[in-house]
């Protein structure tokens, strides 16, 4: 089947099988590899991408499920100021250790922010369990709160 798909902003014509992941679709098709395969039953969240701006594990989205929805992957989540300030707050933090499911879990803490800018320790330990990763989704949520005083005067 042919599908377009609005990833990152831009319409991508791709041809796949209406069940295969839309993971595999930005990977193999589009060429977009910051979106990892982890687990491939939505676990462990190295493949979460935003679908029309709510985080979702790609490896279970079929294809032909996309239909007009906004796709955001890792590749473009630094176009939004939210998730600027999340890979600032990564870099500043040396929040990486492996790197392998970075990606997820910049999707995943930028969904939080977005969501809620100015979350509680308790909210960031319910949606994140890595130690660095709280601590830079709360240096992130504290930039934004002064970008936002800075703005409203």
């Amino acid at each position: 089947m042919a599908y377009t798909i609005a990833i990152n902003g831009v319409a991508h014509s791709v041809e796949a099988d209406d069940d295969t992941p839309l993971l595999w679709v930005l990977r193999d098709t589009v060429g977009l590899v910051g979106t990892k395969y982890g687990c491939g039953i939505a676990q462990c969240g190295a493949c979460t991408v935003h679908v029309d701006g709510t985080p979702a594990r790609s490896c279970q989205i079929p294809v032909a499920s996309v239909g007009n929805a906004q796709i955001t992957t890792i590749e473009g989540i630094g176009d939004s100021p939210v998730g600027r300030k999340v890979q600032q707050a990564w870099i500043e933090l040396d929040v990486a250790q492996c790197g392998y499911c970075q990606a997820g879990q910049i999707m995943s803490a930028t969904a939080l922010l977005k969501s809620n800018p100015r979350p509680s320790d308790a909210d960031i330990e319910q949606a994140i369990t890595y130690l660095r990763i709280r601590a830079a989704i709360k240096r992130a949520s504290e930039s934004l709160a002064q970008t936002m005083e800075i703005q409203h005067g």
